[in-house]
């Protein structure tokens, strides 16, 4: 069998262990993340990793194995195969139905059984565990451990009788990583720190400027937009909900001079016309230096995506800037929008909302390689690649009570590092929209200033 250090390389080649920024389930920030579970695809590691586990126990001291659910269950499946020992199982909650047992297999009392674990931090969740396991009548002497946090839970359990081995602890693997090259003598210190109780002091990560972007883009919208932003010294895209073409060049006129583009949901119109409607617009977008910005949120395939963009009365291919849509229909579905812009729609403000992590990791990989796409509406930060959009801005911090939830500028340009902000009934339904949207165009570009 390879050398326990080429061993852990190869575990290391799965993933098992990242370097970063990680916020754990206790709220704590903390430079490593270990996630044993993908071991559990290799079965030639798995093999290994259970005889090396097996070679440090007395075995002969052991009538029954248990893993501790979920990651160490194929551990102790494959170290019960490999010695022979049987192998008992412990669940998470108890079944309601049947016989509600908490252990399921064949043993008896007074057995002793050896409990496997993959990671152990503070030991609670040991210290948890055992008791469902005594309560069967079955002792625990030994606990066997793939990889020690080294964060106190050994010791909690040495000084409660249990003895505890383990295969690796966190400094053995840094030291080894280091050796190979693939951690440095900061990220080392780092590590240190946090295993000491230190406070970790993680390099904040700056975001770009509008002028570093700028340097940055490649789609023509993109950097007209940018452009603009230097310019005007705004950051305000202002949300038109109105349904009278009246109204839309009206708010168009007053609040032009502030904003970088202005949104609109054309279809919402009563009274929309080509020319009554879309030439005197253009022509205000041209007086005021803004863009079009039509949010028909796309979600069909790109056949019918292409023709609900150039065709129909609104034929908005003719007049938009950039347009929004959703990623659902794939990246070819976003093949259809050329010569514009497409603001993907990564995740939703609303309450309750289904864009889920998942799909926010699909769709953000669309987002990131279609040559279309320019940005991406979503409530957490985006690479710097592309441009964010958060909408759901306002400086009242509350929601509607339809589902909408709402953001102040200082948080979406600090927290969620906001490229754009999307301004709607705090400008619309102000009793002046020209104030509210000069009053909203500084308070985003300070935000913005402040964020840098």
């Amino acid at each position: 069998m390879e050398s326990k250090k080429e061993f852990f390389l190869e575990c290391y080649k799965l993933g098992i262990i990242k370097f970063g920024r990680f916020t754990l389930k206790s709220g704590i920030e903390s430079p490593f993340y270990v996630d044993l579970r993908p071991l559990a695809s290799d079965p030639k590691i798995l093999k290994h990793l259970a005889n090396y586990l097996l070679e440090m126990l007395p075995l002969d001291n052991f009538d029954l194995i248990c893993g501790v659910p979920y990651a160490a269950l194929p551990m102790a499946t494959a170290m019960s195969l490999e010695s022979y020992i049987p192998l008992i199982i412990k669940r998470k909650e108890a079944k309601d139905y049947g016989t509600k047992k908490m252990i399921e297999g064949i043993f008896a009392k007074g057995q002793n059984c050896l409990l496997v674990e993959d990671v152990i931090t503070s030991g609670k969740s040991l210290l948890e565990t055992i008791p469902e396991i005594e309560n069967e009548g079955i002792s625990v002497s030994d606990i066997v451990v793939v990889l020690d946090r080294q964060q106190g839970g050994k010791e909690l359990l040495e000084s409660k009788g249990y003895r505890v081995h383990t295969l690796f602890t966190i400094s053995e693997v840094c030291t080894l990583l280091k050796d190979e090259g693939h951690l440095t003598d900061d990220e080392v210190l780092r590590i240190n720190d946090f295993l000491k109780g230190n406070e970790v002091k993680f390099e904040e990560k700056k975001r770009l400027s509008y002028e570093q972007k700028l340097e940055n883009a490649e789609h023509s919208v993109a950097k007209r937009l940018l452009e603009i932003a230097v310019e005007k010294k705004s950051n305000l895209i202002a949300s038109a909900d109105v349904i009278t073409t009246a109204e839309l060049l009206d708010l168009a006129d007053k609040v032009g001079p502030h904003i970088v583009a202005l949104k609109t949901h054309i279809d919402i119109l009563t009274d929309f016309d080509p020319d009554s409607t879309i030439l005197p617009l253009k022509d205000l977008a041209a007086k005021h230096n803004f863009l079009l910005m039509e949010d028909r949120k796309f979600a069909d395939i790109g056949s019918t995506q292409e023709l609900q963009f150039s065709y129909g009365i609104y034929k908005i291919s003719n007049w938009a800037d950039f347009v929004t849509s959703q990623v659902i229909g794939g990246y070819d579905s976003l093949d259809c929008f050329r010569n514009v812009g497409v603001v993907a729609i990564l995740g939703m403000s609303s309450k309750g909302t289904l864009t889920d992590a998942h799909y926010q990791e699909e769709a953000l990989k669309v987002a990131q390689s279609h040559p279309n796409v320019i940005g991406g509406v979503s409530q957490k930060p985006v690479p710097d690649e592309l441009l964010h959009f958060t909408p759901g801005v306002n400086l009242a911090d509350k929601g509607d009570g339809k589902g909408q939830q709402y953001h102040t500028p200082q948080h979406v340009f600090q927290n969620l590092q906001t490229d754009f902000m999307i301004v709607g009934r705090g400008i619309y339904r102000a009793d002046n929209p020209e104030l509210a949207s000069l009053t909203y165009k500084i308070e985003g570009w300070n935000a913005y200033l402040a964020s840098l």
